[in-house]
């Protein structure tokens, strides 16, 4: 049984990480794709807290077949991934992300536990990627697979909520509702 992990932060989470799950379960034949909300992250700040974002979170991907969204306690993949274990498991990425992977904590050791699967996507350099995958010496550890390019940062959602500007076409509509709702981003960070 064919196992995705998409991690993040998810605040706000938009149509890219959509796109980004659907193309990977398609892509990567995945028989069950964990959404996995990481309630502290240790790799940047969140705005809203976990327990708001893992309610978007289960928003956003209801009418995605397949996947699951779970509140991620641990601060690290690899702290998850130690205590999960899961088996034959893809942790999805995006090849931008790659270039930066070395820089997780214990990079080795994730790659022990699950392969990656890198998502060729806008911002995806083929020469970054390749690089990386070069610096890893990772072998079949790593694959790539094709989505359709969906430009869309979180950060730049928050910027628009917070000037007034619509994100209709970037939310999908049961998260646009509920950010509105609830009054999120409406400030500047």
């Amino acid at each position: 049984m064919a196992v995705g992990i998409l991690g993040g932060v998810f605040d706000p989470p938009h149509v890219g990480h959509i796109a980004l799950a659907r193309a990977a379960i398609a892509e990567l034949g995945l028989d069950e794709l964990v959404v996995l909300v990481v309630a502290d992250p240790g790799h940047k700040v969140a705005t809203t807290p976990a327990a708001t974002r893992l309610d978007l979170a289960r928003l956003a991907f209801a009418d995605v077949p397949l996947a699951t969204v779970e509140l991620d306690q641990h601060a690290r993949t690899v702290d998850f991934l130690e205590v999960r274990r899961p088996r034959d498991a893809f942790f999805v990425l995006g090849g931008d992300e790659l270039t930066a992977f070395a820089s997780w904590k214990s990079p080795e050791r994730v790659l022990e536990l699950v392969r990656l699967a890198v998502a060729m996507r806008p911002g995806s350099s083929r020469d970054g990627v390749a690089a990386a995958r070069k610096r890893l010496a990772a072998g079949d550890r790593i694959v790539e697979f094709e989505m359709d390019p969906v430009a869309v940062s979180s950060s730049e959602i928050r910027a628009r909520i917070a000037h007034g500007e619509a994100v209709d076409d970037v939310l999908p509509p049961r998260v646009s509702e509920a950010v509105a709702r609830l009054g999120l981003y409406a400030t500047p960070e």
